[in-house]
């Protein structure tokens, strides 16, 4: 009898402090699930709207954002610029001439670096160091975030969370550095972008990444004509971002 008495009790405390076990692993779970729903990046923003970004990620190529400017004001097109603090400050003529011709300015990091190799403490700072070069030069607060090489690891999804950023990434990408990508090659990846995991991307609230280069300068007329006669505006990020979404189109 004192021996069932003594295995019961031990029964009951390993289920008890499984029950512990699982419900704290649980809670974790639900925990990590929600704060990763409020800080995931954006790829795309989900309307049926004939509407899209262009984002220009800019770290160096100050010698194409004229000839990018131009191209924008001759397409009717708005655009969203991503800039390092360190392009910032060298080119702060350049910087208020985005904004004069209507265009806005974002948040790219300071120097560049690989935000997934960097501690949440660095990404803030890197974050906050433009963020105060862009508003001294311009007067204007940058609230999104795009972070270096795309990379989207905890760190600095976290860190712009904490300053209250959101971050961006891309629906469809130019890969307009790469030597072999000729204007032809990136026009078509937007205007008809290639299948992905057995799904073509949809253009409607895409968000499109480019970067000063030559062919991308060349390119763009013929990407700004092709959506021009498709229907689609060119929105700013800030106004793509504010679109009615999709509804359920199920019956």
């Amino acid at each position: 009898m004192y021996l069932y008495f003594k295995l019961s009790r031990r029964a009951l405390r390993i289920l008890g402090l499984t029950f512990v076990l699982f419900l704290g692993l649980f809670v974790e779970q639900k925990v990590v699930h929600s704060t990763a729903s409020a800080v995931d990046p954006i790829e795309q923003i989900k309307t049926e709207e004939k509407a899209i970004a262009l984002t220009i990620n800019v770290d160096w190529g100050e010698e194409y954002i004229p000839g990018i400017l131009d191209a924008l004001d001759q397409g009717h097109a708005k655009a969203t610029f991503f800039v390092t603090g360190r392009w910032a400050n060298k080119n702060p003529e350049l910087l208020k001439e985005i904004l004069a011709r209507g265009h806005e300015i974002e948040n790219h990091g300071y120097s560049h670096p690989h935000p997934d190799r960097l501690s949440i403490a660095a990404n803030e700072q890197e974050i906050v160091k433009t963020e105060k070069i862009i508003e001294g030069l311009t007067g204007c607060k940058t609230i999104y975030y795009a972070p270096p090489y795309g990379e989207k690891g905890a760190s600095g999804v976290k860190a712009a969370h904490n300053l209250g950023y959101q971050t961006i990434l891309w629906t469809l990408d130019t890969v307009d550095w790469r030597p072999e990508s000729t204007p032809e090659i990136i026009a078509q990846r937007i205007l008809n972008p290639a299948v992905r995991f057995g799904i073509k991307p949809k253009k409607q609230g895409a968000i499109v990444l480019m970067h000063p280069k030559e062919n991308t300068v060349k390119a763009l007329p013929r990407i700004l004509n092709g959506l021009n006669q498709e229907g689609f505006r060119m929105l700013k990020l800030s106004e793509l971002i504010t679109l009615k979404p999709a509804g359920n189109t199920t019956s």
